[in-house]
């Protein structure tokens, strides 16, 4: 059996997994909305599978059993990324019911989520303090890794290009750390923790317009599964 036909004969497994998933789960909101239909739990099972088809092959020493070991690599990869991604779908949807701001967006990007909070909820200008209603969320952020503890998070801080890339590095970086630091405040494991500041070198948006400047003007909490 060869190393393709073997994976799309685990990719064709994934029907049998998909009828284990929670139909509850799929597309329940845009920002975690499956592609082609599909559902995380869908999606991580078909990615486990082609991942773990090709370890599988890769790991047999004198390809006696590739097919073999292709196809058990496969069925382990798929069961990980079904399990993997049916709890980011459900870590998902449940900061989206906790977050009360509605300008806080959720982007469930299959292996990792990306809580994107604007600067005009969470500083004053040329500030790192975080105001008062902005701190709510980010507890209610907290809890949410304290619910789902196996992940790592990263705390990334973004500015617009005015004033210098020096300051703008510098305010990005205590942006991100001032985030941070709320969220080990309310009990997250600071070694899960990792604050960065990217300035203006990361725009979403153009610079040339204030609307465009305001969407660069960010902190983004990734949260990646470990």
């Amino acid at each position: 059996m060869t190393l393709r036909r073997t994976t799309v004969l685990a990719a064709s497994g994934l029907m049998m997994l998909g009828a284990c998933a929670d139909p509850s789960m799929t597309g329940t909101s845009p920002t975690a909305a499956p592609a082609a239909g599909m559902s995380r739990t869908q999606q991580g099972a078909l990615a486990g599978a082609a991942v773990g088809a090709l370890y599988g092959a890769t790991r047999d020493s004198d390809n006696n059993n590739q097919g073999r070991d292709a196809a058990r690599g496969a069925i382990l990869g798929a069961a990980a990324g079904a399990i993997a991604g049916n709890i980011l779908d459900r870590q998902a949807a449940a900061l989206e019911q906790s977050i009360s701001n509605p300008n806080v967006q959720i982007v469930n990007h299959g292996s990792y989520l990306q809580v994107i909070l604007p600067e005009g909820i969470l500083f004053a200008t040329d500030s790192a303090a975080v105001s008062g209603p902005a701190q709510s969320d980010l507890y209610a952020v907290a809890r949410n890794l304290n619910q789902y503890p196996n992940s790592r998070v990263e705390v990334i801080g973004h500015t617009d290009s005015t004033g210098t890339a020096a300051y703008n590095q510098d305010l990005s970086q205590r942006r991100a750390q001032s985030v941070a630091g709320i969220l080990a405040a309310a009990g997250v494991a600071s070694n899960r923790l990792v604050a960065v500041g990217r300035g203006q070198t990361q725009p979403i948006a153009s610079n040339d317009s204030v609307q465009g400047r305001a969407q660069n003007r960010r902190v983004e909490i990734i949260i990646r599964p470990t």
